[in-house]
């Protein structure tokens, strides 16, 4: 890397997981396998490569590096990138990019796609996006990355591959799509981000914040400022089916060892195995 900036890793299911966030910070994330990315607080040089990136939200600790990143894909000659970001954000941030066009005097290539609640937007063959609505301080979107397959419909499968040609081309659709979630991410929220869209506790892989951990911040605090606490998660301990669970969003109030330490002890079992706090 030739930023200073921290980036931690996992493999998990033939996916790996980059990223980094804290709260007031940086947040920034990417699966390099599917060429996506989440968030732009920050941009590591080798986060360039990905093509399609989708933004939770428009603080500057999630959005900041965005002009850096489209500089940087026009400068080493690559495609422009594919951002997905909050509808309301798109003509504002069109202006901002035009400004560092004209400061930078390096044309901003780019193709901006607005996002909304319940949208989907295909990626490959493979993969599909779909959008969730979030609960912060100003609007956010929250992310689904799902693997599509098609399979052949119960009533096709034993019959000749020739009979199967012959209706498709008649117009019948013989296969089903099978979707299954892959990574869910929901940037800043509170826990009713995660209650309205129950797919995010189904995801293989679940990239989440748990910005608070003390008792003495109350949890209808932090709510109302669209943030979770640990005392989310333990309430919440049965419905999370995640393989992996991701952690991350710590607020700056805490030094790490008093994170872990206080997450180890009030966990429940059955998340401790599978929740990583990334620190």
């Amino acid at each position: 890397m030739l930023e200073n900036v921290p980036i931690r890793q996992i493999v998990h299911g033939g996916l790996t997981v980059e990223g980094y966030s804290r709260a007031a910070v940086q947040s920034y994330w990417r699966i390099p396998e599917l060429k996506i990315g989440f968030d732009l607080g920050a941009h590591p040089w080798d986060f360039m490569s990905t093509p399609n990136w989708f933004i939770t939200h428009m603080h500057l600790d999630h959005f900041a590096a965005l002009p850096v990143y489209v500089a940087r894909r026009r400068m080493m000659k690559m495609e422009p990138p594919i951002i997905h970001l909050p509808a309301y954000a798109i003509e504002d941030v069109r202006r901002i990019l035009h400004l560092f066009q004209k400061l930078d005097r390096g044309r901003m290539n780019y193709e901006l796609v607005p996002v909304e609640a319940g949208m989907e937007f295909p990626v490959s063959k493979e993969l599909v996006v779909t959008t969730f609505a979030t609960t912060h301080t100003i609007p956010s979107t929250g992310y689904i990355i799902w693997d599509r397959r098609h399979k052949l419909k119960e009533e096709y499968i034993g019959l000749p591959g020739i009979k199967i040609r012959d209706l498709r081309h008649s117009g019948v659709e013989v296969t089903r799509e099978i979707r299954t979630p892959l990574v869910a991410y929901t940037g800043d929220t509170n826990p009713a981000g995660l209650d309205a869209c129950e797919d995010v506790f189904k995801a293989k892989v679940l990239i989440t914040e748990m910005s608070f951990i003390r008792k003495k911040h109350t949890k209808d605090k932090i709510h109302k400022f669209g943030h979770m606490h640990l005392d989310d998660f333990i309430e919440r301990a049965d419905r999370f089916q995640n393989e992996l669970i991701i952690c991350a969003h710590a607020s700056t109030r805490y030094h790490n060892d008093e994170i872990a330490r206080t997450v180890e002890k009030r966990l429940p079992e059955s998340l401790r195995s599978r929740l990583q706090l990334w620190l």
